[in-house]
């Protein structure tokens, strides 16, 4: 079944990724942290419930972090969870505001605090890292195209990239929680308590706001019940305006790359088959639009969700594309906004 699903694979979005700069964002990273940063983002900081400064875009530090866990834990997404308070995380206050009947200012408040931690329970877990998490099996990601063509699967390049990933925070937020800790089997390592997400009903319908770049779950009865940064085709490559449908979801997609369809492809490219992976263009989830080769799909580049244009589709985080994967079926409308 996922074979004949992956023919409509030739995704005109995934192409950015594909031509894109090596996957420098999602390795491991090096030891350039400052010790002031380090120490504005321990774990005690993190937990300091009782500090709920006002925040707004600009802002850095603990008081972020913690703030982009609850936003996380309650499907209003910040993007990556990396300390930093991005137009990303505005858009996801806002809607969380609107939502929960608060003035959509974008900025925390001591209102916004409480609706989103109404008791003290920490943000912060511990988790031993698996021999899986540690050993993969890792791949070199090759930046061409045609490099990537001949890889039997397209995994994770390293346990940081992995453990990150699993848990919706930066790779250097993640060596900022552990320092000096090596991520390898049996070590204890602090991460986001993302599992303790509420849960959400099923989606009646979806909502895509162009200029803001943000897409909205919403229930039955018309209520936002989860919104994400996405992605989207620029000028060459606009997102149609009007209702689409999702047509199937494929997990682990093949990724049917075709240069014809890419107004920048290198002359020398070919059509080839890109083997599944969280590193795919495509990702881990592939939610196909009634647009033939249009479609809703993780990245691996989740640091850009929301800051670039793609040659098309719709990108989400790996992790952002999964839940929305869980909350919705084919033949739910997808409504795309100026």
């Amino acid at each position: 079944m996922r074979s004949s699903m992956c023919t409509q694979l030739a995704c005109q979005a995934a192409a950015f990724v594909a031509l894109a700069l090596p996957l420098a964002l999602c390795s491991a990273p090096g030891n350039g942290a400052s010790p002031v940063r380090a120490a504005t983002l321990s774990a005690e900081a993190i937990e300091n419930t009782p500090l709920a400064p006002t925040l707004a875009r600009g802002a850095r530090g603990a008081a972020v972090v913690r703030a982009q866990v609850l936003l996380d834990r309650a499907w209003f997404s910040p993007g990556e969870i990396d300390g930093v308070f991005s137009d990303n995380m505005r858009k996801a206050v806002a809607a969380f505001q609107s939502a929960y009947g608060l003035p959509d200012t974008g900025r925390i408040d001591a209102g916004t605090w409480q609706a989103l931690q109404p008791g003290d329970a920490p943000v912060l877990t511990k988790y031993v890292v698996t021999d899986k998490d540690a050993n993969g099996p890792f791949v070199r990601i090759p930046a061409d195209i045609m490099e990537r063509a001949q890889l039997r699967w397209l995994g994770y390049e390293s346990p940081a990239e992995a453990l990150a990933e699993k848990f919706h925070v930066s790779p250097r937020l993640l060596r900022d929680l552990n320092p000096r800790k090596d991520l390898v089997a049996g070590a204890e390592i602090l991460v986001p308590d993302i599992a303790s997400s509420k849960p959400v009903g099923k989606a009646a319908s979806i909502t895509v706001f162009k200029a803001d770049r943000r897409l909205q779950a919403l229930d039955r009865d018309g209520r936002v019940v989860a919104q994400f940064p996405v992605s989207l085709g620029g000028p060459r490559d606009p997102l149609p305006v009007g209702k689409l449908k999702i047509a199937n979801e494929v997990k682990d997609p093949a990724f049917y790359y075709d240069p014809t369809l890419i107004w920048n492809a290198k002359p020398e490219h070919h059509k080839a088959k890109i083997a599944p992976g969280p590193n795919n263009p495509v990702g881990v989830v592939w939610l196909g639009l009634s647009k033939r080769h249009w479609g809703i799909h993780g990245t691996p580049e989740p640091a850009r969700v929301g800051r670039m244009e793609t040659h098309g589709c719709l990108h989400l985080t790996n992790w952002d594309a999964l839940k929305l994967a869980s909350i919705v079926s084919p033949g739910v409308v997808v409504d795309v906004r100026e």
